[in-house]
């Protein structure tokens, strides 16, 4: 009896609608960078493993071919993750950082469902009996400092750029996540990525939709609702800010509700190619 009661109470604290998501927690340590540019990343041998393995469908969503990743790629995604955590990133400009720190966490996620694989979502994974998924999980070790992905997004990424489009770089494995870029992020080419992930993330149905006058959002614009404004209406804006003509259209029409309600969803199902 005591057993299936610990099972329910797991089960409604880890709910989608009950889960709790991070907040931003500054890592100071990781807030230096440098002014000029001294260090080359390579980043083409996750460049090989997205080209051979990422596919985009025709409502442009992204997914990953994790059963067919070969033994020689294993090797290959494994080097590039050990070389990334060699480097002081520290020692690279801001604009090298933001790159370096997104190409880690997507490369390590991954590399943790291509380990477990066969796997049906993230969310089983876990080092902790309780936990929920792996983003707790010590996976890293960098300049000697033992890093988790939430670390990488909550204490690195969110708090030091403060871009919302954050979100829509860094990929969770799974369904409704947004997508998993088909090229990998540089100094150069950052800024375009991150607009085209808003683009299509909001643009498609797993991000914004709106049926008979209701709106359904992912639930990244609840856990993350600081990121994305301080209410309602700045949320609609920064949507409107990406969404095509049809869906602005709608949105506006929406924001005029004197009621407005949001419905959250998100579906935690592995963004699998098969």
């Amino acid at each position: 009896m005591m057993k299936i009661l610990s099972i329910i109470l797991f089960s409604l604290c880890f709910s989608n609608s009950a889960w709790a998501a991070p907040a931003k927690n500054l890592d100071t340590y990781w807030q230096p960078f440098a002014t000029t540019e001294s260090i080359a990343v390579n980043h083409q041998p996750w460049q090989l493993l997205l080209d051979n393995y990422l596919s985009i469908d025709a409502q442009q969503q992204t997914f990953f071919a994790y059963a067919k990743v070969t033994a020689q790629h294993r090797q290959v995604l494994n080097k590039y993750i050990a070389n990334l955590s060699a480097l002081d990133p520290l020692m690279l400009t801001r604009a090298q950082q933001k790159a370096y720190w997104i190409n880690l966490y997507n490369a390590a996620t991954v590399n943790l469902i291509v380990e477990k694989y066969p796997v049906k979502t993230i969310t089983k994974l876990g080092k902790g009996f309780f936990s929920f998924g792996p983003w707790d999980d010590k996976l890293l070790k960098i300049n000697q400092r033992k890093l988790t992905l939430n670390d990488i997004e909550h204490r690195i990424l969110r708090p030091i750029y403060n871009d919302p489009r954050i979100h829509y770089a860094v990929n969770c494995a799974s369904y409704s996540c947004p997508n998993l870029a088909t090229e990998v992020y540089t100094k150069e080419n950052t800024h375009a990525l991150l607009e085209q992930g808003a683009k299509q993330y909001i643009n498609h149905s797993r991000g914004v939709s709106i049926n008979r006058d209701k709106l359904t959002l992912s639930s990244i614009f609840d856990w993350y609702s600081d990121d994305f404004g301080r209410n309602k209406t700045e949320l609609i804006q920064h949507l409107l800010k990406y969404a095509q003509p049809q869906l602005n259209t709608a949105l506006v029409a929406y924001a005029q509700q004197q009621n407005m309600r949001i419905k959250y969803q998100y579906d935690w199902q592995l963004n699998e190619h098969k």
